[in-house]
């Protein structure tokens, strides 16, 4: 019976198959590698069919008369002469002669040498990580590096002889391989050199007693340690030596709210335009709460100035009466670290403390205006709650056992927010510093 022959969508559609080397209208020639995979799957009780399907190959296609003759001949090969058998004899050149035959000791040794590199491989995969391993199970090749590693665990157990044939094994140049041992010293150095940044950035990490993210760790380490490392660095090496800094989870119901225009008790003067530029002309207020001991809740409530960040007052609390807003009101009175502005106005959300004629009226008596936020809209007032977020990541509320207790690490917290913590959007500056350099360009 006459084989089928090859249209040209077909061979088209076979050459890209990266298993095969060429195809002509009458024929296929497959790569090495399938031909050691096919022998492998087979070895496992795969079919034939499956073998092909499962590497990208259309049956239909080539045709199940093929795919048998292919599997017969190719078991022949390995019966014969091991591994090597299967090796593609016509890539030889045609004007030398064939390559001699193997004796049943040299296809013992490559064997054996196989063997070795098979286990070392599945010592690696032991010790890889959870990501890693699970990138070799979605097929994907391990890196250059890894291989070359292997490669030269297997020479140093005594197979160096047979380099050009590990190199074979697991697809990867003996170029690159030569290049790997001699690049060794200057791995050394690098993994060395990332040890000495690595123990910075984690001691910047670590600095003051709150963690940090990456672009925090840059601006401590500028401006307390005088070193300077770029971003891309920092995120490598604390993803080398698992540096994780504590992310905030996002919270759905913020990120559902909708924008209205209902029911504002009273205008919204600042219509998000939080940085002015001017110390003391914005003020934005607002109240959190805290658990701690077994079942107690404190409240907090805190005053901040949108155009530095910098905390200006703050009054923690067991009650959610309105004295908690009145108290951080006169907290802020009281305050002598920034001089207030003559247009300087509250900004806070429509809470019932807010919106309280008391509240109101101490509010004119001290000559403060005042601008709410837009009904159920709390990027209106994002800053303030931005710094709730960041101070609950390291404030652990619940580990405090009395209310003393926590006001110490509230008043520890806010202090290091206002003198140490570098800001992005500060000019990579704190709070205080910024303040300061509003002050001296007005």
């Amino acid at each position: 019976m006459i084989k089928k022959l090859f249209s040209a969508e077909e061979r088209e559609s076979l050459a890209k198959n990266k298993y095969v080397v060429r195809v002509s209208e009458k024929a296929i020639t497959y790569d090495d590698e399938f031909k050691r995979l096919f022998i492998d799957q087979y070895m496992m009780g795969k079919t034939p069919r499956e073998i092909f399907e499962s590497n990208g190959f259309e049956v239909n296609v080539i045709g199940m008369k093929r795919v048998e003759q292919s599997a017969d001949r190719w078991k022949k090969a390995y019966e014969q002469g091991g591994i090597i058998g299967l090796v593609d004899s016509r890539k030889e050149s045609s004007g030398r002669p064939l390559r001699r035959e193997l004796s049943q000791d040299e296809v013992i040794a490559k064997q054996e040498a196989k063997i070795r590199l098979l286990e070392s491989q599945i010592e690696l995969l032991k010790k890889l990580d959870t990501k890693e391993r699970l990138l070799v199970a979605k097929g994907m090749n391990l890196s250059k590096a890894r291989l070359f590693g292997l490669i030269k665990n297997a020479v140093d157990q005594g197979i160096g002889h047979m380099t050009r044939y590990l190199c074979e094994l697991l697809g990867v140049s003996r170029s690159g391989y030569y290049s790997y041992i001699q690049a060794e010293e200057s791995r050394l150095e690098r993994t060395r050199l990332d040890a000495k940044a690595g123990e910075w950035i984690k001691k910047a990490f670590n600095q003051r007693g709150f963690k940090k993210g990456s672009r925090s760790i840059k601006m401590t380490l500028e401006n307390e340690f005088e070193i300077v490392y770029n971003l891309k660095k920092i995120r490598r090496l604390m993803k080398k030596f698992n540096i994780v800094c504590p992310h905030r989870k996002p919270n759905p119901y913020k990120r559902m709210a909708k924008a209205t225009l209902e029911h504002r008790t009273l205008p919204n003067s600042l219509q998000r335009d939080f940085r002015k530029n001017t110390p003391g002309l914005v003020l934005l207020i607002d109240i959190t709460y805290l658990p701690y001991g077994r079942t107690e809740t404190a409240y907090l409530s805190t005053i901040l100035d949108a155009s530095t960040g910098e905390i200006l007052a703050h009054n923690l609390s067991t009650g959610l009466s309105l004295p908690i807003a009145t108290d951080t009101i006169h907290a802020l009175m009281k305050q002598k670290r920034l001089k207030l502005h003559k247009d300087v106005f509250i900004h806070s959300d429509q809470g019932s403390h807010y919106t309280s004629p008391t509240y109101q009226k101490l509010l004119k008596e001290k000559g403060l205006g005042q601008s709410m936020s837009r009904r159920g809209n709390c990027w209106d007032n994002a800053p303030q709650e931005s710094f709730f977020g960041h101070m609950k990541d390291h404030v652990n509320s619940c580990c405090c056992v009395s209310i003393a207790e926590l006001q110490c690490e509230i008043d520890r917290y806010i202090h290091y927010y206002n003198n140490h913590r570098y800001q992005w959007g500060l000019k990579k500056m704190i709070p205080v510093q910024y303040r300061n350099h509003l002050l001296l360009a007005a």
